[in-house]
């Protein structure tokens, strides 16, 4: 077996190669189980631009994604898009509902209405108000 030279080896204060494959790679371009680097390919990639299983970065394609742009499945971010989710929006307009200025109702059925103007459907619990749509 060969031994790994102190230059093969990659840690936090190496400097990233241009391409990198492996188990947790650091790279420009990281291809591996836990990739790290501008470009993310892999099961749970780390970069700006992340794609994969469970990915975190700016700009995510992934099944479960966090970032600021993120698309999949599950997501967390500030724009998202994912197939399974439903138009949603908390703001409500003060004059149409200024008790509510949190969109927190006391019956369902108030909530429900509210989600009509809101351009979705049925209402959803929290706590012991009610929100309009079916889910956040």
């Amino acid at each position: 077996m060969k031994k790994a030279k102190s230059s093969d080896i990659q840690h936090c204060g190496t400097k990233p190669k241009k391409i990198a494959f492996g188990i947790a790679p650091l790279g420009i371009i990281s291809i591996g189980i836990v990739p790290m680097g501008v470009i993310s390919i892999g099961v749970v990639p780390m970069g700006i631009f992340s794609f994969g299983a469970v990915a975190m970065g700016i700009l995510n394609i992934s099944i479960v994604g966090m970032g600021i742009i993120s698309t999949g499945i599950t997501t967390m971010g500030i724009w998202e898009y994912s197939p399974k989710a439903q138009v949603h929006n908390h703001s409500l307009n003060n004059k149409t509902f200024p008790a509510q200025k949190r969109g927190l109702f006391e019956t369902r059925e108030q909530a429900e209405n509210a989600a009509k103007l809101m351009n979705c459907v049925g209402a959803h619990k929290m706590g012991k108000m009610w929100m309009p749509c079916n889910s956040h």
